[in-house]
C-alpha cells in the first residue's frame, strides 16, 4: 500500500478486527485509522491516495467482517465523535453516539426518539442505513447530517441528497457521517422512559439480546413506499419466511440461526466469518426453494474470504 498520511489520531496497521464486532469474527485491516476530530479525518482523506479504499466503521454491530480481512483502512470513529447537544426540538448527536445513549439523553430533556431505544448500533451506521423501529425511522426525524468525503471534503446533507429507503441511503461509498441533528416531538420524560422500558422488556423476550448477534440478519421480504417506511407493520416477516422453511435453529459450525428468533444469526461458540455468512447464504437458497422468496442481507458483509473457503465447512443442519 502507498504511504499514508501522518494524521493527528491513532492509525495502526495489521488491525485485528474481531475484537471490534458483536459477532466476534473476522480477519484485520490493513490499517485502522481512529481519527481525533473531524479536522483530522478531512485531512488524512484529502491526502490518501484515491487508490485505497476506505471503510467507515461504526461499532461493529450490523457487520461480518471476512476471515481474510479488510484491505485499505477502516475508519472508526471515537471520543471525538460521540458528543450529544438537545435544543427545542432537536437533538444533535456524533456519528459514534451509541443509539441507545441518544434516545435516553433525548428523553431526559422531554424528547422523544424512543424509537431509538432498541436498535443496536450508533448514529453514524443509522443514518447509513435509515434505521428503524416501531414504525418510525431516520428519514422520519433527520434535519441534516454532516459528512467528509472522499476527497476530505466536509459536507451537510439533506434527507433528500441521502435518498433514504427501507434499510438504504443513497451515501457515496468512503463518505463517512460525523455528526446528524433530528427533529423530535416533545413528551413528558417519565412517561418517554417508561415506553423504551416497555420496549426493551419487548425486545428482550422476543429476540437473543443476551448472544452474539449482529441484530436482524435479513431485510423483511416487502415492499416499501419511497420514504423507507412501510415494512415494520407489514404482515411478511423474515423471521416467518425462514420458520416456515423449517430452519429456525439451524447450524453450521458454531453458526446458528437463534431457535429464540430465527432472523438472528448467532455465534455460539467459535464460529468463523465463513460459518456465519455460509449458514446465511444457504438460509436464503432453502427460503428460495421453500417460497420462491429471495431474502435480502441486512447485515452488511465485507472483507476478504479466509485462507480456508467456507466450502470446506458441512452445509447447514435444520
Amino acid at each position: 500500500m502507498s504511504d499514508l498520511p501522518t494524521p493527528r489520531g491513532r492509525l495502526t496497521a495489521d488491525q485485528p478486527l474481531s475484537a471490534l464486532t458483536w459477532l466476534r469474527v473476522g480477519g484485520p485491516a490493513d490499517w485502522l485509522f481512529k481519527p481525533e476530530d473531524e479536522d483530522d479525518l478531512a485531512d488524512f482523506l484529502r491526502d490518501l491516495d484515491p487508490g485505497v479504499p476506505v471503510f467507515p466503521m461504526g461499532v461493529g454491530s450490523n457487520l461480518i467482517v471476512r476471515d481474510g480481512g479488510i484491505r485499505g483502512v477502516v475508519i472508526r470513529m471515537g471520543r471525538g465523535f460521540n458528543g450529544i447537544e438537545t435544543d427545542e426540538g432537536t437533538v444533535t448527536a456524533g456519528a459514534a453516539a451509541l443509539d441507545a445513549h441518544v434516545a435516553r439523553k433525548a428523553a431526559a430533556a422531554g424528547l422523544d426518539l424512543t424509537f431509538l431505544r432498541t436498535i443496536p448500533g450508533a448514529i453514524g451506521g443509522a443514518v447509513r442505513m435509515n434505521a428503524g423501529c416501531y414504525g418510525s425511522y431516520v428519514a422520519d426525524h433527520l434535519v441534516e447530517a454532516r459528512a467528509v468525503t472522499r476527497a476530505g471534503e466536509t459536507v451537510t446533507l439533506t434527507p433528500d441528497d441521502l435518498q433514504f429507503a427501507y434499510r438504504h441511503s443513497a451515501l457515496p461509498d468512503g463518505w463517512v457521517i460525523t455528526q446528524a441533528t433530528f427533529r423530535a416531538e416533545r413528551g413528558d420524560p417519565d412517561a418517554l422512559e417508561a415506553k423504551m422500558a416497555e420496549q426493551i422488556a419487548k425486545r428482550d423476550e422476543a429476540q437473543p439480546t443476551k448472544e452474539r448477534t449482529a441484530g436482524s440478519t435479513f431485510r423483511n421480504p416487502a415492499g416499501f413506499s419511497s420514504t423507507g417506511r412501510a415494512d415494520d407493520t407489514h404482515e411478511l416477516k423474515a423471521w416467518k419466511v425462514i420458520d416456515d422453511a423449517g430452519l429456525r435453529g439451524a447450524t453450521r459450525g458454531d453458526a446458528q440461526m437463534s431457535p429464540k428468533h430465527p432472523n438472528f444469526l448467532v455465534n455460539t461458540g467459535e464460529a468463523s466469518a465463513a460459518d456465519l455468512e455460509g449458514l446465511g447464504e444457504e438460509v436464503r437458497k432453502k427460503v428460495f426453494q421453500h417460497s420462491g422468496l429471495t431474502l435480502e442481507w441486512e447485515v452488511i458483509r465485507i472483507g476478504d474470504p479466509g485462507a480456508e473457503d467456507d466450502k470446506t465447512n458441512g452445509a447447514a443442519k435444520a
